[in-house]
């Protein structure tokens, strides 16, 4: 068997919808095991509206017991300068892509949940159960769940959330995308949020819905499967959380569609 055809992945299209400056890690572990990865952004980041806010929670991390960041995102916008970070304020991050951010721009060890990775997973951890008397700041995307907020003033916390980026739809068209698709360099598509398949989904049009709907979906959390399946998607798996578990789930599904080999005489 040559190098190519071991690869778990070979010769699959992968099509990675996350925002840009996120795909390149997925789009390499992709690569390495043999895909072939098509990155089509279906978020774009950008800076706040009104950055006050978010200068004035950088100025005074010192006054938190605890930060919490959504996502990498809130990492890259809302750390200013890690030299400054507090001695004494603990990190929080939904999942280890959050927690890998931090450590890149030295911020480091953060908490994670040890359940689901979400809110209701930090929500879990006990330094949160116990926030009563805490002062929390939470970075996050404008226009975020309010869930994790409500349940922390519940215990007794103090929390200030901040919006450190918000989400936009891109300015680019779906034709290079349909394009890849009727080209068949589109095996499987990954969504990693609601408000990107959204997006992903006013952008392509009646002929990319449905070629989207003869793809099979992987997202690595049961709330993006539902909102695909009330679109009407119904070839969506459900995955483990994080890069991990979308890779695992693209290689078990692909494997089971692999001709075994040829009988022996």
């Amino acid at each position: 068997m040559s190098g190519a055809r071991a690869r778990p992945l070979s010769e699959i299209g992968v099509l990675i919808t996350r925002p840009a400056r996120q795909a390149a890690g997925l789009a390499q572990q992709i690569d390495v095991l043999g895909g072939r990865p098509v990155v089509f952004p279906a978020i774009a980041i950008l800076p706040p509206a009104d950055p006050e806010p978010l200068v004035r929670a950088q100025r005074d991390l010192a006054n938190f017991d605890y930060a919490v960041f959504v996502s990498a995102n809130a990492v890259e916008y809302g750390v200013a300068d890690p030299l400054s970070w507090p001695s004494h304020l603990v990190a929080f991050a939904p999942g280890p892509g959050t927690a890998a951010a931090l450590a890149a721009v030295g911020i480091a060890p953060a908490r994670i949940p040890a359940t689901t990775m979400d809110s209701e997973g930090l929500l879990a951890l006990p330094e949160l159960i116990d926030a009563a008397g805490k002062r929390i700041v939470i970075f996050r995307g404008s226009s975020g769940r309010e869930a994790l907020r409500d349940a922390l003033v519940s215990r007794g916390a103090t929390v200030v959330e901040v919006d450190c980026y918000r989400r936009g739809r891109p300015d680019a068209g779906a034709s290079g995308l349909i394009e890849a698709w009727r080209e068949h360099r589109i095996d499987a598509v990954t969504i990693t949020s609601s408000e990107g398949l959204d997006n992903l989904w006013a952008i392509l049009g009646a002929e990319g819905q449905s070629l989207l709907a003869e793809t099979p979906m992987f997202v690595p959390h049961p709330r993006i499967g539902e909102r695909a399946r009330a679109l009407g998607l119904v070839q969506v798996m459900v995955t483990p959380p994080a890069d991990s578990g979308l890779i695992a789930a693209l290689i078990e599904y692909f494997a089971a569609r692999r001709p075994g080999p040829a009988p022996q005489d």
